[in-house]
């Protein structure tokens, strides 16, 4: 099971090449980088809180687990 800190650490990265994803989308959508740097910080806002959650509900389910 991951501690804790390891589920923080990979969200954190992942949420970070995210963030650059989605401003570079966001730019080349809005055209502005204001408005597409909004977006990108919002979706990763939502997408780091819910990826936290996410890892820790599976940390807790045994199914599948070979132990």
């Amino acid at each position: 099971m991951d501690t804790r800190q390891r589920s923080v650490v990979k969200a954190v990265v992942w949420n970070l090449l995210g963030l650059v994803t989605m401003t570079l989308v966001g730019l080349v959508a809005t055209g502005s980088v204001a408005l597409g740097g909004t977006l990108a910080l919002v979706n990763t806002a939502l997408g780091f809180t819910l990826y936290l959650v996410y890892e820790r509900v599976w940390a807790g389910i045994r199914w599948g687990r070979h132990v």
